[in-house]
């Protein structure tokens, strides 16, 4: 889909968060950046959505073609709801930015919804919603445009863990079903190794691709469980001993 070629960032107060990172992500591919806090993760993930701009190198799409209005989803780490719209007007809002009429785009908000399961929670607005039906409304809204690549930096690091492990589930979920595709920040080795096909393992910063691992986990409600699982959290660990700092 994408590739990043010799990528980094410098920032004005001259902080160097990203240096010289190059990686290409497929069509389709559940992509893990993982890292400590501070190697750049969010960093890059701007730099895949347009809000930042590379120092240095490139990022170059699939045939050069450059991603267009509702191309790209962002889930941010708060979920970032209008507190007076409902869950559906919140959906609802980037396709309002676009100009797209209420009634013409009800049937897509309906079905953002319904994919993550709160098709009866349409007219609640966010107070009476708890955290986790908070962050599937940000991913619903995220997902409205039918974008190309979902961006989703840390989206489950507030919440509990009974929360956080049953959205990881629906997030596979979603994924399988629509095959698309996902970059997933998180400072997490067990959710990077339950979630992606590959995880890309950042250095302290300035954030470098220190690994590129690609797990083989057998899917299923067992996977936590799976030993394919258990070696990679510990590759996991022996690549962040080799790159982190004595």
């Amino acid at each position: 889909m994408l590739a990043l070629n010799g990528v980094s960032k410098r920032f004005d107060g001259g902080t160097l968060a990203l240096e010289n990172v190059s990686a290409s992500i497929g069509q389709g591919e559940f992509v893990a950046l993982l890292g400590p806090s501070g190697c750049g993760k969010s960093t890059l993930l701007r730099l895949l959505a347009g809000l930042e701009a590379p120092s240095a190198g490139s990022i170059v799409w699939d045939e050069g073609k450059q991603p267009g209005p509702g191309d790209i989803g962002f889930v941010f780490q708060d979920a970032t709801l209008l507190p007076w719209a409902n869950a559906a007007a919140n959906v609802y809002l980037p396709l309002r930015l676009r100009g797209k009429s209420r009634a013409a785009t009800a049937p897509q908000v309906a079905a953002a919804l319904a994919q993550v399961g709160l098709s009866d929670f349409a007219t609640a607005k966010p107070s009476a919603l708890s955290g986790g039906m908070k962050m599937r409304v940000s991913i619903a809204r995220a997902l409205v445009s039918e974008p190309l690549l979902l961006l989703m930096d840390e989206p489950f690091a507030a919440l509990d863990e009974f929360t956080r492990h049953k959205l990881q589930e629906d997030l596979l979920a979603l994924w399988r079903r629509t095959g698309k595709t996902i970059v997933f920040v998180t400072h997490s080795i067990y959710e990077a190794a339950y979630l992606a096909n590959r995880i890309l393992v950042m250095s302290p910063r300035p954030g470098r691709i220190a690994a590129d691992l690609r797990p083989a986990i057998p899917q299923g409600p067992a996977r936590r469980e799976a030993p394919e699982y258990i070696e990679m959290i510990h590759k996991i660990t022996e690549t962040f001993r080799e790159v982190m700092p004595a």
